[in-house]
């Protein structure tokens, strides 16, 4: 980042130098500054052979003894070496040298001036050592203190990235978020996230942060395309760091940016070693980037992309849930049709078959009570059972498509089924209706189905003594409970019960219309305790449906 001021926490060293160090560490400038520049230059040397590259070499001759004389002997300012030290402590930071190398190369200088002290008489050079050792001590606090600088702005940059992974309510808000935070690590003036559209072969404009301004999503038409050439595909395939003239203009997706700003940073965003996007930075001054920054962008670029293609497949999941919960809402409407269809079937057609059968029977009752009357008994056995089959084929059609609900309501239909569970099962049923309310109808025949498969269940498998079913509203909310006292079961195995649909299909009922539900039950002879089972569905009441 672009040096700044000096922080409070640094400028504290520069108290450290009480007014007699002052006054010594002018005259040790003045001494010092002469024998400066030959130490310098065996120092330069000294570095090279150590393998420093060239920036480190400039960074760690710009902390050491004599470039601090250099500065005190020029404007007598003992904060104007700390500013110096805490800038170049940052670039050396960032430059990726290590702390004990930087003390270890400073040792080595300080070795290549004690012959320039030596000549000094005694006690001139013990005023001279504890000035250098004074010194060294304010250096190497600086030093320190600038390191700390910069790995605290790199915890915070990765800080703030989780936190925008985990708050960003979609793709869009990710990559802005993203892209804010990146651009405020490396103080750029302007920023754009590119999205690689490989079908198309275009890039796509998806996040852009300017002056003081908070990144923004983009959607729908504001998404700019770019055409993607092959040879610009590969260029861009790598950090650059370049400066925005003629030669290197062509490298900036933002067409205005060439002419108005000087440098580019550029970092691809790689998919399973691919280019799936790009990340660009400008900025006003010639400005290049260090190692440590180029780093930390690359590693925030794969985080970035690694989020946004796993925040990409939640959508898509999401979407696809989505379309399969409409899909089972259709076929629960299509079912409810299907019923409705075969009910009318049943009566128009198989009812009236059968009534005009058992009529018939009953005529030729009549006809051969005279006649033979083994045969009348045969055909009054057959009217018999005719009766039957009507019977049972209205409690079916009743079941399929109950013409009470259509005509009276929930609260009737629930009435009717509870009297005709009576009939079927011996057992003291109660059933306790608050005020509805007016219902939508979708949420009528949920309630309705609820309560049929719980007393198909209770019947089937629960010798049950007792039922109790409520059914309220209140706060838009639809509270059913069905309660019994029966030997209970155990629900995780019930539920994964392979070719067992029913508590899977009132789960799924209550859950396509938002709602809640559970099962408790508890097995007889599974130690003390109330046994049976309770089923409870709160459904939001939707005065649109």
């Amino acid at each position: 980042m672009p040096p700044t001021t000096t922080s409070p926490a640094l400028a504290d060293a520069a108290d450290l130098l009480s007014s007699r160090l002052k006054q010594e560490l002018r005259r040790f400038a003045r001494y010092v500054q002469p024998h400066a520049g030959r130490a310098d230059r065996r120092f330069a040397a000294r570095l090279q052979q150590l393998g420093f590259t060239p920036a480190q070499r400039s960074a760690l001759g710009a902390v050491t003894l004599g470039a601090a004389a250099r500065i005190i002997a020029r404007s007598g300012r003992a904060g104007d070496l700390i500013e110096q030290v805490e800038y170049h402590g940052r670039r050396l930071a960032k430059l990726n040298v290590p702390p004990s190398d930087i003390v270890a190369a400073l040792g080595e200088y300080d070795q290549l001036l004690l012959p320039a002290l030596a000549a000094l008489p005694r006690d001139q050079r013990r005023n001279f050592d504890w000035v250098r050792q004074q010194l060294q001590f304010s250096i190497v606090l600086t030093l320190n203190k600038a390191f700390y600088q910069v790995r605290e702005a790199e915890a915070q940059t990765f800080y703030e990235l989780s936190r925008v992974e985990l708050e960003a309510p979609g793709l869009e808000e990710l990559l802005a978020g993203f892209l804010a935070v990146l651009k405020g690590f490396c103080g750029a003036r302007q920023a754009r996230l590119y999205l690689l559209d490989q079908e198309a072969g275009e890039w796509v404009l998806r996040a852009k942060a300017g002056d003081g301004r908070v990144s923004r999503p983009l959607r729908g038409g504001r998404l700019r395309r770019i055409p993607a050439g092959p040879r610009m595909k590969q260029r861009l395939g790598k950090p650059r760091c370049v400066r925005l003239d003629g030669r290197h203009g062509s490298l900036s997706l933002e067409p205005k940016w060439p002419g108005r700003y000087q440098t580019l940073w550029s970092v691809p965003l790689l998919s399973q070693g691919a280019v799936a996007g790009v990340i660009q930075f400008a900025f006003a001054k010639p400005y290049d980037w260090l190692p440590r920054e180029v780093e930390l962008l690359e590693a925030a670029a794969e985080r970035c992309m690694a989020a946004a293609e796993r925040t990409r497949l939640i959508e898509d999941l999401a979407a696809r849930e989505e379309k399969i919960r409409a899909l089972a809402e259709h076929m629960l409407h299509v079912e409810e049709m299907e019923r409705r269809r075969i009910s009318r079937e049943l009566h128009d057609e198989t009812g009236q078959a059968l009534l005009y059968l058992k009529l018939q029977l009953e005529l030729l009752a009549r006809e051969s009570s005279g006649v033979d009357r083994s045969l009348a008994e045969r055909i009054g056995n057959l009217h018999e059972v005719c009766g039957q089959v009507i019977q049972d084929t209205r409690r079916l059609i009743a079941a399929l498509s109950p013409a009470v609900l259509e005509q009276f309501g929930l609260e009737a239909a629930l009435k009717q089924l509870v009297h005709r569970f009576r009939e079927l099962y011996p057992c003291r049923v109660s059933l306790r209706i608050g005020r509805l309310g007016k219902l939508p109808k979708s949420l009528e025949i949920v309630v309705y189905r609820l309560v049929q498969e719980c007393c198909n269940n209770i019947a089937k498998h629960s010798r049950a003594s007792r039922v109790n079913i409520s059914l309220a509203s209140a706060d838009g909310v639809l509270r059913l409970d069905v309660e019994d006292d029966g030997v209970g079961f155990l629900v995780a195995e019930a539920l994964a019960r392979r070719g067992s649909f029913g508590l899977a299909g009132m789960r799924e009922r209550v859950t396509l219309l938002g709602g809640h539900f559970a099962i408790e039950s508890r097995r007889r002879g599974a130690g003390r305790g109330k046994t049976g089972t309770r089923i409870t569905a709160e459904l939001p009441v939707s005065r649109s449906g």
